[in-house]
């Protein structure tokens, strides 16, 4: 009478699901802001001459947390009276609330399966109990508890010195926290790559079900990775030669900001988490773009055009001089060349693999199509992360400050395509020229032949199978093609003998498809003893059904039937 029906258990069960992923994104939430709030605290507590109280402090925390995930925050205290807008992202803070976001719906959307090692116990209670989150429920309820912190935040930083914008709170604060959430429940799914959706087209949905176009697309996306990893590097390096170059400006506008150690560690803190920005500066600078320093002035490997509006601040004093760009500056020009050939060299990796036959090579057409869209997908990171490292940070000429997106990206997608898909086919080339100036390792032209024909091959060609070829292996393979064709060596005359003897039949193993027989097992299974017991075994549990007669007597049956006239009726006993 009180035992729950298998429906309400599941009912229950999974809305319990839903409100624990709840509670993790709030968890999540509160994890990023309270760290924050704490760090920002400590700088409060140690500085000497304080501009508010702990309440302002904590709503600054409120406010600085929320820039983290992209919203745009307005400082009231100006000297003009009129509210300055802050939108440059410092993107190390972005790190923190992506990474807990993701966490959180992962561990929300993964099934509480036990461990191989669990004992039997857990494994029958976690079969009994189904009912878990699916992972759109996960996801609902992760973006869910987080947002409702986020609006917390939001109402908290109201009234302090940096309250955020309201409209920047739907987009691009809730896109960020469902990106990271997306990304969560995708990586407790294995990360698939399809099924395509139902409404999307009819192509599409079957492209996506080839492994191969999934291949390529998974080495287009590495390629494109990789080319942008190498762009921020070498932005980086920029920005570091220009810091050393101007390190006596630097350390002025570093000390000029702040008197004691508790202000010039938060100028120092401020510093490192506006580094990837500085690097996505340097790198839009190599790009030819450049960045903006205000509303009048432009920065280029070309020189520095117009009067910039710089802060005092220890990453600007890495800006170029005024006036037109000398070599040091054209030199900033081979980042995006490193970058290209990293997209070409990781495409030409998986175009012509050192440890595959020749004939699983892409095609030149394959290659180039990899190229492209490798070039795209760099382009398109570079566009997006540069649209996230510039933003106003105050009204008239400081309202745009920073990398232009939408001439970085285009500009990093043509450098990738224009170098890269050259170079990729040079490096296909290079990877499958003749095999005797090879580097790669000699494998089997086809995956059925067998090992000792490899070897044979090897030999004949003068490598060793699974070592590198020699320099002087061409010469060696070319002899002995000369030697079998009848032509004279440099070594002595061709033995009469050999020239007058027929070359012998190739042995049955060297046909191709041949596959030898294998040997019949030796175990007691098949003895005659074994047979017999499990006759006897089979008609003691028969209770009877079984006919009183030894198995030999129905071989022997069998043997004179195959033996009568095939072309006639087999003989009746």
């Amino acid at each position: 009478m009180t035992q729950r029906s298998p429906q309400v258990t599941v009912r229950r069960n999974r809305t319990l699901a839903l409100a624990s992923a709840l509670v993790k994104g709030a968890v999540a939430a509160g994890l990023g802001l309270g760290s924050l709030t704490v760090l920002v605290m400590v700088v409060w507590i140690s500085s000497p001459y304080p501009d508010s109280g702990p309440g302002g402090a904590l709503r600054a925390a409120a406010g600085v947390w929320l820039l983290a995930h992209g919203a745009g925050l307005v400082r009231p205290d100006t000297v003009s009276g009129v509210p300055a807008p802050v939108g440059m992202v410092p993107l190390l803070l972005v790190l923190g609330p992506v990474w807990l976001a993701h966490r959180a719906a992962r561990d929300a959307a993964e099934s509480q399966e036990p461990q191989e090692g669990a004992p039997d116990e857990a494994r029958a209670e976690w079969r009994e109990r189904p009912g878990g989150p699916s992972r759109v429920g996960a996801f609902c309820a992760v973006t869910a508890g987080y947002l409702l912190v986020v609006a917390g935040a939001a109402a908290c930083a109201r009234g302090g010195p940096l309250h955020a914008d309201p409209d920047t709170l739907a987009f691009p604060v809730a896109l960020v926290v469902a990106g990271a959430a997306a990304a969560g429940v995708w990586t407790a799914a294995g990360r698939p790559f399809g099924p395509a959706p139902s409404w999307s087209p009819l192509a599409v949905q079957e492209a996506v079900a080839r492994t191969l176009f999934r291949q390529r697309t998974e080495a287009a996306f590495r390629s494109a990775a990789a080319g942008l990893t190498v762009l921020l590097g070498g932005g980086a390096l920029l920005v570091a030669v220009a810091l050393g170059r101007n390190a006596g400006a630097a350390q002025d506008a570093f000390l000029g900001l702040a008197g004691d150690w508790t202000g010039r560690f938060a100028v120092l803190l401020l510093a490192a988490a506006l580094a990837p920005n500085a690097a996505l500066w340097g790198a839009a600078y190599g790009l030819g773009p450049g960045f903006s320093l205000g509303t009048g002035a432009t920065a280029t490997p070309l020189g520095l055009d117009g009067t910039p509006a710089l802060p005092r601040f220890p990453l600007l004093a890495a800006v170029p001089d005024q006036g037109p760009g000398a070599l040091p500056n054209w030199a900033a020009l081979a980042v995006p060349v490193a970058a290209a050939l990293a997209v070409a060299w990781f495409t030409a990796r998986r175009a012509a693999p050192a440890d595959a036959p020749r004939a699983r090579a892409w095609s030149p057409r394959e290659t180039v199509l990899v190229t492209l869209f490798a070039a795209l997908g760099c382009g398109a990171g570079t566009a997006l992360l540069t649209a996230v490292a510039g933003g106003p940070i105050g009204t008239g000429a400081l309202s745009v400050f920073g990398p232009v997106w939408w001439l970085t990206g285009p500009a990093a997608l043509v450098w990738t395509a224009a170098i890269g898909v050259p170079a990729a086919l040079l490096l296909r080339l290079w990877r499958l020229r003749t095999p005797g100036w090879a580097w790669r390792r000699d494998v089997p032209e086809a995956d059925g032949l067998p090992e000792p024909e490899a070897e044979e091959a090897a030999e004949e060609d003068g490598a060793v199978p699974g070592r590198t070829r020699r320099w002087w292996a061409p010469w060696r393979a070319r002899r002995a093609t000369a030697g079998e064709d009848g032509e004279a060596e440099p070594a002595g005359p061709a033995s009469p003998a050999a020239s007058s003897v027929p070359a012998p039949d190739p042995a049955p193993e060297a046909a191709p498809g041949f596959e030898p027989y294998d040997f019949l097992p030796t175990d007691p299974w098949h003895g005659k003893a074994s047979r017999e017991a499990r006759w006897a075994s089979l008609k003691q549990g028969s209770g009877g059904l079984m006919a009183d007669f030894p198995a030999d007597r129905t071989a022997g049956r069998a043997d004179r039937t195959e033996s009568a006239d095939p072309g006639g009726p087999a003989a009746t006993p």
